[in-house]
């Protein structure tokens, strides 16, 4: 049984999973599903074509699955999906997709932090952390294990590689690599994220490779474009390194350097 809060306003057509709790003061739309054990807090909005999974906790004032602010919205069944044991804390905005039948993607255990924005057309993987007032732009993605400084800007169609720390207050135009520290302004990558690394279980060996492909990337005077041909004939192909190449050359906007 769900646990309702009297002055919660709960649609009867809202698709409610086995122990569900609505607080004070919530709305919950009629196309809205939520997971088992989800909880809201109070004063919390869940509407349109949203899902969240299983175990979630969304704090008071956050918004989720409202009006994308795409000028270019013209109706339809646009809409947003949580994945399982994600935390959205106070004051948070998801916005729908803009297009009908498009999807606004957040994953599994993110801890999204007050006053956080995440725009239409987002994907948001796992593991991810956006501290407070982070901001993503429309049709950004973030990949897996992410973390996101506060105070931080992250423009239309860029892209986070898995496993990138970003430090507070910054303006990211570019896309960031995988495995690489950002910070400053203008962005710079001073480094690899290290300790988010092995956090995540990337081998002793793997590591060693990404540092090699780090300095013909970062620290010589070769183009993206040699210094990914060196990095293929000269450090070893661990998964992480592959991935990092294909990352840097499906890029469209560039990378940050």
């Amino acid at each position: 049984m769900s646990e309702i809060h009297p002055t919660a306003i709960v649609s009867p057509n809202a698709k409610l999973g086995d122990q569900v709790v609505i607080g004070p003061f919530c709305f919950v739309g009629p196309d809205v599903t939520l997971g088992d054990k989800t909880r809201l807090i109070s004063h919390v909005v869940v509407d349109g074509f949203t899902q969240l999974g299983a175990g979630c906790t969304v704090f008071p004032f956050a918004s989720v699955g409202l009006q994308t602010q795409d000028l270019k919205y013209k109706g339809g069944r646009p809409g947003v999906s949580i994945g399982d044991n994600t935390t959205i804390r106070e004051s948070v905005t998801i916005n729908a997709a803009t297009a009908d039948g498009d999807v606004t993607r957040v994953g599994s255990h993110c801890h999204i932090m007050a006053y956080a924005h995440i725009a239409h057309d987002c994907v948001v993987g796992n593991h991810v952390i956006i501290a407070n007032v982070g901001t993503l732009a429309g049709h950004v993605t973030v990949e897996d294990r992410v973390i996101l400084g506060g105070l931080s800007a992250v423009h239309q169609f860029v892209r986070l590689g898995r496993n990138c720390i970003i430090g507070g207050c910054a303006k990211v135009v570019q896309d960031v690599p995988p495995f690489v520290m950002a910070d400053g302004n203008p962005l710079r990558v001073p480094g690899l994220n290290s300790v988010g690394l092995t956090r995540a279980g990337v081998s002793e060996e793997s590591q060693k490779a990404l540092k090699l492909a780090h300095r013909l990337l970062y620290r010589s005077e070769l183009g993206t474009r040699d210094a990914l041909a060196r990095i293929e004939a000269e450090v070893p192909q661990t998964s992480e390194v592959q991935h990092l190449v294909r990352f840097i050359r499906s890029s469209e906007r560039g990378i940050v350097k």
